[in-house]
């Protein structure tokens, strides 16, 4: 048998703890390694996806950028001589542009909405909203969610001799400013107002895309969307009282300018005929007076001059109420939407979904104010109120395009507002505003197509 010395079986032992020791270690440093490597190709996963998505980024401002060019082309084409571009026309929802593509959110102007959780895609017409400049108390005082205090606070907000009530209140606030004494630049300047909250300006179109959406408050209850004031206000709607070649429109209240395109167009004998109406006789015997009574607006000189629709459609073009270069704050009543005609002196719910109604049953006789006679009737109550001055056009200028792009694979979403102006005949971009924080507003059926397509 053989015997171990116990001077050799404890150098046995100690050379197998030294080697167990060697290779825990070796483990450990192998894991440890493993655990860098693991986390490197992570982070580099991370990264590379992170990537992607600023190069999607980048690819969505882009294609932002050529939506805002194209839109540029479709004004200047088809926007001519004030009328609205139609959808047929142009391209609004999931444009290529290279690997991004972009959409036009529009609004749906009809009457009742189809489908009221549905984006829709395109231009909106500036003239289909309240002017905050040229806007009255009663009219602002008619907006859904609207307050007395706000109304005041408008008003005084930019009337150069404001009588200064709140002056106390912008003084208190953090940081204080000063009431602004001058027009409105912006529409969402109004957030400075006196009286405003965020409920009073955007109501439940946090997003501000026009339906609501799974993550918006439904504070009525009634399944569809409850906007504030912002929706129906602009202060861009203005109509140039020049012809594209730069000459003056003729003026309705200037009796030789009138006759003059009157004869032109209909021959004299008629000319002195539709003039016959536009003035009022006084006195009796020797001592009769003939005086031209001026004209509030188009509407009421429609009515005064006896002029058939067609001839009043012939001159249409060529006429306008003062000497003014533009004309500001005239609602289009072929885009306004029943709410905001709701707010015109004379009308209320009832009459303004009357117009609406004709329009969509009568889409090829909107070429001129005089069909919303035939639309409420001549002498309605209505009809009378609009008289009273110069509110209404069926002309367009002035067009939003809140454009929202993505990138490849749907990532890298991203939102401006253009404002563009054609009355000199060429489209250019008044105001740009980024609207990306607001979040995703394209609805629940463009992302889900993005996500199936990214998905295949």
């Amino acid at each position: 048998m053989k015997r171990h010395c116990p001077q050799h079986v404890g150098q046995t032992h100690a050379a197998d703890s030294r080697g167990g020791s060697v290779l825990v270690i070796v483990l450990w440093v192998t894991l440890g390694l493993v655990s860098i490597a693991l986390y490197f190709a992570h982070s580099m996963a991370l990264e590379l996806r992170a990537s992607d998505n600023r190069v999607s980024a980048v690819a969505a401002d882009q294609a932002i950028e050529g939506a805002a060019r194209y839109v540029e082309y479709v004004l200047t084409t088809y926007a001519t001589n004030g009328v609205m571009p139609d959808l047929t026309e142009y391209q609004a929802k999931a444009v290529p542009v290279g690997d991004a593509h972009f959409w036009i959110i529009g609004r749906d102007d009809s009457y009742p909405v189809a489908h009221p959780d549905r984006v829709v895609f395109g231009l909106v017409d500036e003239s289909s909203k309240l002017n905050l400049n040229t806007a009255s108390t009663n009219t602002l005082g008619m907006l859904p969610r609207m307050t007395s205090d706000v109304v005041n606070g408008i008003l005084d907000w930019r009337n150069p001799n404001g009588n200064g009530g709140t002056e106390l209140y912008y003084a208190m606030a953090q940081p204080p400013y000063q009431r602004k004494g001058a027009p409105f630049e912006t529409v969402d300047e109004v957030r400075l107002v006196y009286g405003t909250t965020m409920d009073i300006l955007v109501g439940d179109d946090l997003n501000r895309n026009g339906v609501l959406d799974s993550s918006e408050p439904d504070k009525d209850e009634n399944g569809q969307v409850d906007p504030g004031i912002i929706e129906y206000l602009t202060v861009y709607s203005r109509e140039p009282n020049t012809h594209s070649d730069g000459t003056a429109l003729t003026n309705i209240n200037s009796p030789t300018q009138l006759r003059t395109l009157l004869q032109s167009n209909f021959g004299g004998g008629r000319a002195s005929s539709i003039m016959t109406q536009l003035y009022r006789t006084t006195g009796q015997g020797t001592n009769v007076t003939t005086t031209f009574v001026p004209s509030n607006g188009l509407l009421q000189f429609y009515q005064r001059s006896g002029l058939s629709e067609t001839e009043f459609a012939e001159i249409y073009p060529d006429i306008t109420v003062g000497a003014a270069p533009f004309t500001q704050g005239l609602v289009n009543i072929n885009t306004a939407s029943v709410t905001v005609l709701s707010c015109l002196p004379g009308m209320d719910s009832g009459s303004a979904q009357q117009v609406v109604s004709y329009r969509q049953s009568n889409p090829n006789n909107l070429g001129t104010i005089a069909w919303i006679v035939d639309a409420l009737g001549r002498g309605s109550a209505a009809i009378q109120g609009l008289e009273g001055g110069d509110y209404i056009t069926t002309r367009s200028f002035q067009f939003a395009a809140d454009i929202a792009a993505v990138g490849p694979y749907g990532r890298g979403y991203r939102r401006v507002k253009f404002i563009f102006d054609i009355s000199d005949g060429t489209a250019r971009i008044l105001y740009r505003q980024d609207l990306t924080r607001l979040g995703w507003a394209l609805g629940q059926d463009v992302r889900q197509r993005l996500l199936g397509k990214e998905a295949s």
